[in-house]
């Protein structure tokens, strides 16, 4: 067994090198800290002390100022321009001045609750530094919390959303994937080749059924997360239905590269996994926040189909 695995390199650099290359990827993608985090400041107050409170959060190293000054800050929000916004009303530095409790407004983008509950959970250092800095005693009030989106803090809302498009991405990838290889095993793959069939011919046959299979089981997906889970849907469906056309033909596109490039059901599994379920789980904001990676894998994150469909979803 030792002679036969020096005589099969790429056996040898998949149990030697990929787990270090993977250890080495995923150590720089994943971090449970949400840094960056994109902040539209509101002062109405316009003094030093509310110029002061800013300066914290800013100082923090965890918000990040953003947004034109022109545009709403409710707006941002909405539009998921911005994470979270801080408005600080007139008459923030009378309130600091009497050493009355200073009050300032923190609206949080609550539609990732996971990135929404780190942000909050700053908040309480922020209010420490803040409250030091000002000189108040009690604290600055910014601790108080009213959730106007999923108020109940429902993670199935999320973690539905989420599953599906982890689980429609990954089974369109195998299902085409090991479908073509397992044609090239048994040799018809050389049949069809020796056919006077064009080869966008040729792709669209393979991927025409296994697209139409996918939707199918988008629609029971569908159907169960609204029936079963309650999860409300809010938008276009026919925007949301091309979008899962979209999605679908790009990952079933990756799945026939794969089972060309392999055209062994096994090493077709090996890389569907590596380059499907991963990404996914991992680098689509499904798990972790794409805004605590790093700027490079900030951008390579737009190369994967699912980090879009994870967003619109």
């Amino acid at each position: 067994e030792v002679r036969h695995i020096h005589r099969d390199p790429f056996t040898l650099a998949m149990a030697v090198g990929v787990p270090v290359l993977l250890v080495v990827f995923f150590g720089y993608v994943l971090d449970f800290d949400v840094r960056d985090i994109r902040l539209r400041i509101v002062d109405r107050d316009n003094t030093p002390a509310s110029r002061a409170l800013a300066a914290v959060f800013t100082a923090s190293g965890y918000f990040r100022p953003h947004g034109p000054p022109a545009v709403p800050a409710a707006r941002l929000l909405e539009e998921g321009r911005v994470k979270a916004a801080l408005f600080i009303e007139p008459g923030f530095a009378e309130d600091v001045a009497r050493g009355a409790p200073a009050r300032a407004q923190v609206v949080i983008d609550g539609a990732d609750n996971q990135t929404a509950g780190v942000i909050a959970g700053y908040l309480d250092g922020v209010a420490t530094i803040a409250s030091r800095r000002l000189g108040v005693d009690p604290p600055v009030d910014l601790l108080r919390t009213r959730f106007l989106f999923n108020n109940e803090l429902n993670s199935r809302w999320f973690v539905v959303t989420g599953l599906f498009v982890v689980v429609m991405g990954v089974l369109s990838i195998l299902m085409t994937a090991l479908t073509v290889a397992r044609e090239w095993e048994t040799g018809s793959m050389e049949l069809l080749l020796s056919t006077p069939v064009r080869p966008l011919e040729m792709i669209v046959g393979k991927l025409a059924p296994y697209l139409a299979l996918c939707l199918a089981g988008a629609g029971l997906i569908h159907a169960a997360a609204r029936l079963l889970f309650h999860v409300p849907f809010r938008g276009s469906l026919w925007f949301f239905l091309a979008a899962n056309i979209l999605f679908l033909c790009c990952t079933l596109a990756q799945g026939l590269l794969i089972s060309v490039l392999t055209r062994q059901q096994q090493l077709a599994m090996q890389f569907s996994n590596l380059t499907g379920l991963l990404p996914a789980l991992l680098m689509s904001g499904f798990i972790f926040p794409v805004e605590s990676m790093p700027a490079f894998f900030r951008v390579l994150t737009w190369a994967l189909p699912a980090r879009h469909f994870m967003e619109l979803c």
